[in-house]
């Protein structure tokens, strides 16, 4: 397993390794993800009541919310080209530079270590696992189960030719359990190059600061890092920022990356928010973190990134309705004033060239 080049200007209180080991929010105590005694209260006393709120049948949802057939370029698009295809949840397949990402991809029917209980999906993935393009990369933002599959990472591994694997600290020995090959590892700030003669431009690849937690059981919580990735190839970049609560750093990861052409910003799961906002943005602080990415590099054609929102209607982890988390970006995106056309909630399968 590889690291990457640390970019200059990280200071004391940006890092995420914690004392002794293992890894935090280094935020101070506000910042922190919630306690095991906060999420017995909300799963013993909350959830049942809350489980009483309106909300659509998953038959309602799927007339409500109908997947669209993807139309992404195979086997590759053009390098100058960036094309997004929403599979779920966080799983994207990105296609800049030439190349074929596949961003936290998950094709499992549960987000959950047993395929017989746990959060079941909504709706099927926008892409069929036999129908995608060559993979040259595979994305893992962190460890939770609605981000790092097992099924699915095993299937990956066996692609041939095998794609590349980019991962946060403390990933890259699952993943290699699991048979992937060609594991780099990054800490926040990290930079990867990945120059390849089959491409006309290098690809950089950030791992970027996050407000979260991480661990797939009770032992081994905070153990592995997490954190979004800033892609870029050539003059295009796109910045995924995986699962994050409100933290002071959209600012200065928005600097160092952009320009951009997209920032993939989580919507849902959110609610408690006196539980869940620590670690995943509500709607309008979604809103507000891209505002403040984006305006501290702007474009030089003058034009807004697209927002392209994520983590909804897919797995319902949380407790707000399941089709809220659109209705509310709409809302926040029109009362923040950005044009409405800059805002893409892409349908299961929906396929985009920017």
């Amino acid at each position: 397993m590889l690291g990457g080049v640390k970019l200059p200007g990280m200071s004391p209180v940006q890092t995420a390794h914690r004392a002794g080991g293992g890894f935090q929010n280094p935020w101070g105590p506000a910042s922190q993800e919630a306690r095991f005694g906060a999420f017995l209260k909300w799963v013993l006393l909350e959830r049942p009541r809350s489980r009483r709120t309106a909300s659509l049948s998953r038959r309602a949802f799927a007339d409500r919310f109908p997947a669209s057939v993807p139309s992404f370029p195979a086997p590759r698009a053009s390098a100058s080209d960036v094309v997004i295809t929403w599979i779920g949840h966080s799983s994207f397949l990105m296609q800049i530079g030439g190349r074929n990402l596949l961003l936290d991809p998950v094709w499992s029917d549960r987000a959950s270590p047993f395929q017989w209980l746990g959060p079941q999906r909504w709706t099927p993935p926008g892409i069929p696992f036999d129908t995608l393009p060559p993979i040259d990369a595979v994305l893992i933002s962190h460890d939770h189960y609605d981000h790092l599959d097992d099924t699915t990472v095993r299937r990956l591994a066996r692609l041939t030719p095998a794609p590349r694997w980019y991962a946060p600290l403390g990933v890259g020995a699952w993943l290699e359990r699991r048979g992937a090959r060609g594991v780099t590892e990054l800490d926040w700030w990290d930079e990867s190059e990945w120059a390849d003669p089959r491409f006309a431009s290098p690809m950089t690849l950030t791992a970027t600061p996050a407000q979260h937690f991480s661990g797939r059981g009770v032992t081994n919580r905070n153990q592995t890092l997490w954190c979004g990735w800033g892609i870029r190839a050539g003059t295009r970049a796109v910045w995924f920022v995986g699962d994050t609560g409100r933290h002071p750093m959209f600012a200065d990861i928005g600097k160092r990356l952009g320009p951009l052409d997209a920032v993939l910003m989580p919507i849902g799961a959110y609610n408690p928010q006196w539980f869940m906002a620590p670690v995943h943005v509500a709607p309008e602080d979604a809103v507000a973190g891209f505002s403040e990415a984006i305006a501290a590099a702007p474009r030089p054609d003058g034009q807004v990134p697209m927002m392209v929102g994520m983590h909804w209607g897919t797995f319902k982890l949380t407790d707000e309705p399941v089709e809220e988390p659109p209705a509310r970006t709409r809302r926040a995106w029109s009362a923040a004033g950005i044009p409405a056309d800059r805002l893409w909630l892409p349908a299961h399968g929906e396929t985009r060239v920017l």
